[in-house]
């Protein structure tokens, strides 16, 4: 290497890492699901001086990699360098279109990420005890903070839908109605194995700080949306009806989708998608025994009590059973495993009725805790046919093997091996991919359970006609519902909650189905080219091992490895491949 490749190489790693601590030190909970050491005794830092600070640092660290010339660094380091111009690039233009000043509010907002904290801490001594008593004494703070920005983005004119707001308000009261031994950020004290009399002391000040402080800031987070908030509230529910709103939306398309389509487009896939996905719908009702007769088969499945658990034991329970299942086919298709396992726990009942029906929770990089598959305690939003999808999707292969596997790859950068969440169009493609692996895994047995897994992908189908629909078209929230109901078996509520969800979080509901539809038509390239050469463990391998990155790298990553495959050579990315 030239004394000058050399010097590209290191400075893109410095400009890497630089960036790297920055996001860790605006982010503690970023910091701590990396397993970096941080003493840091607040968990989020979201003022608008925040905001103004994050889009400075990006402004310097995107001149800084201006100066590295791109020719010649190797193919890992030019994903890098062009990953690290997408992301600081985004911090610029979402501080440019405000998006700080909005803060998504359903169906998890800041007291959602507050819980998922107290979810992934593990505490292993008095001292980490302690710390943890800190961070906790912080979150009136970090309320306080977002109502700063929310307040100056009422002043300049960023107003919620109503909607949005009857939603977060409730569920931000029930967050504060948890029984403080019950609640989440008791949680990480309840579950410690350290039992000694300073650890219980602090676990005594713990309860008292969640009780008179924790709870109470929650309560008052809320009046300040039931208040002022709701008070400049709009009927209208599209983020273009707001300053900047066409500029915004067309930045957060990017932002999930990694891709350059217009909304328009967009829509038109969706609504093609949904066309092939009713044809294969008819053909499983068919099998089922209706005939062929769609809407009579759907109406029958999301009204059977036949499907439902009794209770939320018996349906953590099954999906235990489901998880195991899949874990025995799991060496066939993949020749990597994480070194960290994962559980399955039911969401708290109060907390339910606003939370998605399944979620995933990685566990952090230092294997201090593990995985969790969420599930809901309403069974009745989880019938067993849907068991498998969810549990493909949430737990192995999907979330929380793919995320694991992300944060063992040590010889990546850390930005890259712990981005995950900045990267949901390959996340959410891999993880409902995983859904219909499940086919080839020879996990589907009843037209019922194939009519669950199609219905999970109509569903994301869907979301890409209701998005644009609602944001660029101008779609009423009853037009979407009623679209929803038409296409897809789900309670009336559930479908009602889902479409709030999109109204509040503007094209992140785009990410799945176009990563899902880029990862099989990858796969679909690899089987062509390489034909009985082709291994789903050696493809499984190379895509996961990407690590966190746009769709645009995936295909160069995998066409890399095509190509080096036909020409016997190991490649650009060997070190991940089986």
């Amino acid at each position: 290497m030239s004394e000058s490749l050399s010097s590209a190489a290191s400075d893109l790693a410095a400009v890497a890492e630089a960036y790297w601590r920055a996001e860790c030190e605006e982010s503690t909970l970023t910091a701590m699901l990396a397993g970096e050491a941080s003493e840091a005794t607040y968990i989020f830092r979201l003022a608008p001086a925040d905001a103004d600070r994050r889009d400075q640092t990006a402004r310097r660290l995107l001149e800084s990699l201006e100066k590295i010339p791109t020719a010649g660094l190797d193919f890992q380091d030019q994903v890098t360098h062009a990953l690290l111009r997408r992301e600081l690039e985004a911090v610029r233009e979402q501080h440019r279109v405000g998006a700080h000043l909005k803060p998504w509010l359903l169906p998890g907002g800041p007291e959602f990420n507050a819980v998922f904290f107290a979810n992934s801490t593990a505490l292993d001594s008095a001292a980490a005890a302690d710390l943890y008593l800190q961070r906790l004494r912080s979150i009136p703070g970090f309320l306080e903070d977002v109502a700063a920005s929310m307040r100056l983005g009422l002043e300049t004119g960023h107003r919620y839908p109503r909607f949005v707001l009857e939603g977060a308000i409730a569920n931000i009261r029930a967050a504060a109605s948890i029984a403080v031994e019950s609640s989440p950020w008791f949680g990480p004290l309840a579950r410690s194995p350290i039992k000694t009399a300073e650890f219980s002391a602090i676990a005594e000040r713990a309860a008292a700080v969640i009780r008179d402080e924790v709870l109470p800031s929650l309560s008052r987070y809320a009046d300040f949306l039931a208040g002022p908030m709701f008070a400049g509230a709009r009927e209208t529910i599209a983020c273009t009806d707001a300053p900047l709103g066409r500029e915004y939306y067309e930045a957060f398309v990017r932002l999930f989708t990694t891709l350059e389509m217009t909304p328009d487009e967009i829509h038109a896939l969706g609504l093609s998608e949904v066309v092939r996905l009713e044809a294969e719908l008819t053909k499983v009702a068919s099998d089922a025994g209706f005939d062929g007769d769609l809407a009579r088969y759907r109406d029958f499945m999301s009204k059977s009590s036949d499907f439902v658990a009794a209770n939320p034991a018996q349906l953590r329970n099954q999906l235990e059973a489901v998880c195991k299942r899949i874990d025995g086919r799991i060496p066939a298709f993949f020749s990597r495993l994480p070194r960290i396992t994962y559980g399955v726990d039911s969401i708290p009942l109060a907390m339910s009725q606003s939370l998605p029906p399944a979620y995933a929770q990685p566990s952090p990089a230092d294997y201090s805790a593990a995985g969790v598959f969420w599930i809901t305690s309403l069974p009745e939003r989880c019938p067993s046919y849907l068991h498998l999808p969810f549990a493909l999707h949430e737990a192995w292969p999907g979330h929380l093997m793919h995320i694991a596997l992300m944060q063992e790859a040590t010889d990546l950068p850390a930005f890259r091996r712990n981005g995950a969440v900045k990267y949901t169009v390959t996340i959410e493609g891999w993880a409902l991919y995983c859904e219909s692996l499940g086919v080839d895994m020879g996990l589907y047995a009843t037209p019922h359970e194939h009519f669950g897994r199609l219905q999970t992908e109509m569903w994301r189908a869907v979301r890409l006609v209701l998005d644009t629909g609602i944001h660029w078209l101008g779609w009423s929230r009853s037009q979407a519902i009623d679209y929803f109901m038409e296409k897809v078996a789900l309670p009336r509520d559930t479908i009602e909650q889902e479409v709030d969800r999109y109204i509040a979080m503007p094209a992140q509901a785009l990410a799945y189905q176009i990563g899902n539809i880029c990862i099989r038509e990858l796969r679909r390239k690899a089987e062509t080219a390489l034909g009985p050469r082709f291994s789903f463990r050696e493809f499984h391998s190379v895509l996961m091992g990407a690590g966190a990155v746009s769709l645009p790298i995936l295909e160069q990553v995998i066409t890399a490895w095509i190509e080096a495959h036909q020409a016997g050579a190991p490649p650009p990315d060997h070190r991940h491949a089986a």
